[in-house]
């Protein structure tokens, strides 16, 4: 089961995420903000106001939102194709 483990804030809509399979990377979850529980967080401040959820293993938003970590990860794996600069990496090989 895919589990985000650690996030970070980049900058706009980008958050570094790291998950259980060693895998992490930067997302851009710009084009994910649509829908009733995601359009508040298209204010900077309340995107930014994220953390990482113990028991549902994801990225929580304080008005209830979060995405499924495998939606977040796939976004994560196809921006870093799109975009060789991504800086994509397994931190189990670097360790």
């Amino acid at each position: 089961m895919l589990e985000v483990t650690d996030a970070k804030y980049i900058d706009g809509y980008k958050i570094r995420v790291r998950f259980n399979n060693g895998q992490e990377g930067v997302v851009d979850l710009t084009e994910s903000l649509w829908g009733p529980v995601f359009e508040p967080l298209k204010d900077p401040a309340a995107f930014q106001r994220f953390g990482v959820s113990k028991l549902f293993h994801t990225i929580t938003w304080e008005n209830g939102a979060d995405l499924a970590p495998e939606y977040i990860y796939e976004r994560m794996i196809e921006q870093a194709r799109a975009a060789p600069a991504a800086k994509l990496s397994n931190t189990s090989s670097t360790k």
